[in-house]
């Protein structure tokens, strides 16, 4: 048996590269030469099952993902996308949304590229007229995020959320820091002092101010409210940002990102440099392990936040020493996403909420407790999903927090290696809770908790029952 799709050496190769693993290594864990390897990447040459297996399995990803098809992702954007009112008069269907992505995969992504800049402007023109736009969301509706966080999440999916030189740049760092016989606070404090010349110490810094660089007193001064592991981690921000810049530079340099988005970009890889370097790689892979992926005991092994265990958990995409690939979402309490990465299968709403039916949200309801979901997609897929709630800033009488929930899960196959599964029966179906991308794309019409009906939903009217929800088949048929 072989496999003829015709994207997969495509997808074999952008893995490869994603994991800055060269041909010859490849070819050697697979035992094929690298000429063979060649011809596989550039289509030439049909893979067998067993190859496609051992390739899964170099990868730490299921068989499925390597020969489904590569643009599985944007279909799920575009999909989106064309759910909105403005497309309702263009009779467009899911199969002419198919055929878009795989014929045309680079005019797919235009599109989506082009549909964030015109969301970011109705919304703009919509908040200071005070009114909305034709065919446009409310004053106040959540218009999804900026294209350029839109276009750093893309580019964070893209390279799996695993950037091999800043792990490199954290970990040289890391031996370093770990010279000094005593705390990670110490060592972070007197590498700052012997390698820059900087002194770090707390300060009472102007309210939203977490860190701030003072280069004429050469000082690193973080907020005394500041819990002590976002200290150390806004320091190893910092360092980051010194220690790592040429990686950083070049990793931006060689995306292709809108203008803003470079600045967000550097943001986002500093701070990957810091939780690898607060959390290195092989010892977090190994503390995962043995735990397995038990949260809170690796945050005390660690002296780390439980938001920054969980986004280091997304990252363990090393070959040959992988960690379960995850899905991570973060939410405000008005349902505003502000970070989102899959690795499991699971699709996230792009431009706007998430299904209320998703753990995430009900977390919000159990503040500071980890609540566990088996979640099904309407496609079938079931993913092991945890989220907890938890509340930022307060240091203060009156100060005012701000509450998020974070959700962490895996495909259904992979629930095992998380404790949270423990005492669950993964197969029983009343475990499950159906859930959705978004309503607009959902097509779950007797959902209680719908707030929209689906983009092609055409209404009539049902005088004689009154279902629960306003949009069931009860009182509207289709």
């Amino acid at each position: 048996m072989a496999t003829d799709d015709p994207q997969v050496g495509g997808r074999i190769q952008r893995l490869r590269r994603q994991r800055g693993v060269s041909q010859a290594e490849l070819a050697s864990a697979l035992a094929i030469s690298a000429s063979y390897l060649n011809l596989i990447e550039h289509n030439r040459r049909r893979i067998t099952v067993p190859l496609l297996l051992k390739l899964a399995g170099f990868f730490g990803i299921e068989p499925g993902e390597l020969v489904e098809n590569d643009e599985t992702r944007l279909i799920g954007d575009l999909m989106e996308l064309f759910g909105d009112e403005v497309f309702a008069d263009s009779s467009l269907t899911n199969q002419d949304v198919r055929d878009l992505a795989n014929s045309n995969p680079a005019i797919g992504r235009a599109v989506v590229r082009l549909y964030d800049q015109y969301r970011a402007l109705r919304g703009a023109r919509a908040g200071s007229a005070g009114s909305p736009e034709p065919g446009g969301p409310p004053p106040g509706q959540m218009t999804g995020g900026h294209p350029a966080t839109d276009a750093v999440s893309d580019f964070i999916q893209a390279n799996a959320n695993h950037f091999p030189t800043l792990e490199a740049a954290a970990e040289r760092v890391r031996a370093d820091v770990d010279a000094e016989p005593d705390s990670l606070d110490y060592g972070l404090r007197n590498y700052l002092f012997n390698v820059f010349g900087l002194n770090w110490r707390t300060a009472n810094l102007p309210a939203g101010i977490a860190r701030r660089y003072d280069p004429e007193r050469r000082e690193v001064l973080t907020a005394e409210v500041l819990e002590p592991a976002s200290a150390a981690f806004a320091v190893a921000h910092q360092i980051g940002l010194f220690a790592a810049g040429a990686e950083i530079d070049r990793l931006v340099d060689e995306s292709d990102l809108p203008a803003d988005a470079p600045v967000v970009a550097r943001n986002a890889l500093a701070s990957y440099f810091a939780g690898a370097l607060i959390m290195p790689y092989e010892p977090f892979l190994k503390a995962c392990r043995e735990t397995r992926y038990d949260i809170e005991r690796i945050q005390r092994r660690f002296r780390a936040s439980f938001e920054q265990v969980c986004q280091r958990m997304t990252t363990l995409q090393r070959p040959g020493q992988m960690g379960v690939p995850l899905h991570l979402i973060r939410t405000d309490i008005a349902g505003n996403i502000s970070k989102r990465f899959s690795l499991s299968g699971i699709r996230i709403s792009r431009h706007s909420g998430a299904c209320p039916r998703w753990n995430v949200y009900s977390a919000f309801l159990h503040p500071e407790r980890i609540n566990v979901q088996i979640s099904q997609m309407p496609e079938g897929q079931r993913y092991f999903c945890i989220a907890r709630s938890y509340a930022r800033g307060g240091y203060g009488y009156q100060a005012p927090r701000r509450h998020l929930s974070i959700g962490l899960g895996c495909h259904i196959a992979h629930a095992g290696s998380l404790v949270y599964a423990d005492g669950i029966d993964l197969a029983d179906p009343s475990q499950t809770v159906p859930i959705g991308v978004g309503c607009r794309i959902c097509p779950r019409l007797d959902c209680e908790q719908r707030a929209h009906p689906p983009a092609d939903h055409h209404f009539t009217m049902n005088e004689r029952d009154r279902a629960e929800s306003f949009y069931a088949p009860g009182r509207w048929g289709n």
